[in-house]
């Protein structure tokens, strides 16, 4: 029997802001002493890996940089996969921006190929105003993640969905999303693990994201209810997790 391995969701599942959920600390200590392949996967296009590994370690949790997946990294593969080479408007952070300089994208506003609209600190109206004359203009539309909202200590901000609906709204063009729950983002994530499917876990405390994306991309799942979502609201779904768990302190690993 092959050994599982695990795409592991980050906010809700080992983080809950600035603290770590209880006994993640072990779970992760727990993965590294069985040698189970493991990777973090995120929607946050923000940080890049190394920022995120930095973040992790100052909370207590031991995971390098090369055991983190963002959508901006999934969507810099995208990109390369779909034009490599190519040029893009970018609407984003570090996270954003280093990924697609990796894959060799120029960042441009000048006949871009592509506007790729991430996460930022700081929204612009003149840049999203320059994103939508792009867009009509006859750029493609891309965007890291759909998600309306992004949690911080002090509550709920707009995040990259939102973002897109008002340049979908000014433009009549929808995005072509990257991260979560599409199925790009997941199979990019095994491929980077080198692992498959059939041997590998999802787990998230998201019906919407990271369970729907598990279900369809043939992975085993598994939700935590120690992020945004409680027992009651599972059965919502049409689709359901094949294990609900308070959170990855009660996961035993064979």
């Amino acid at each position: 029997m092959p050994k599982v391995n695990y795409l592991i969701d980050m906010d809700g599942v080992l983080i809950s802001g600035q603290k770590i959920i209880p006994g993640a600390d072990a779970f992760i200590a727990r993965l590294k002493a069985k040698k189970i392949k493991f990777l973090v996967l995120t929607n946050n296009p923000i940080w890049t890996p190394l920022d995120l590994s930095h973040r992790l370690q100052n909370m207590g949790l031991d995971i390098d940089k090369d055991s983190i997946f963002t959508c901006a990294m999934a969507t810099a593969r995208f990109l390369d996969a779909q034009k490599p080479n190519g040029k893009a408007f970018v609407i984003g952070e570090s996270g954003l921006q280093v990924a697609l300089h990796e894959v060799g994208y120029i960042q441009t506003e000048f006949d871009p190929d592509y506007v790729v609209l991430g996460e930022t600190f700081n929204y612009s109206f003149a840049q999203v105003t320059k994103a939508v004359r792009l867009i009509n203009a006859g750029a493609r539309f891309v965007a890291t993640n759909p998600d309306a909202t992004g949690p911080t200590d002090e509550g709920i901000v707009p995040a990259c969905g939102a973002m897109a609906a008002l340049i979908e709204k000014a433009t009549g063009k929808a995005p072509f999303f990257v991260g979560k729950p599409n199925p790009f983002m997941m199979r990019a994530a095994l491929n980077y693990l080198g692992v498959h499917s059939e041997n590998t876990i999802m787990i998230g405390d998201r019906m919407d994201t990271d369970i729907v994306a598990g279900i369809q991309s043939g992975l085993g799942t598994i939700l935590v209810l120690s992020g945004v979502t409680s027992r009651d609201m599972i059965s919502a779904y049409p689709f359901q997790p094949q294990r609900v768990v308070g959170s990855v302190a009660e996961l035993e690993l064979d």
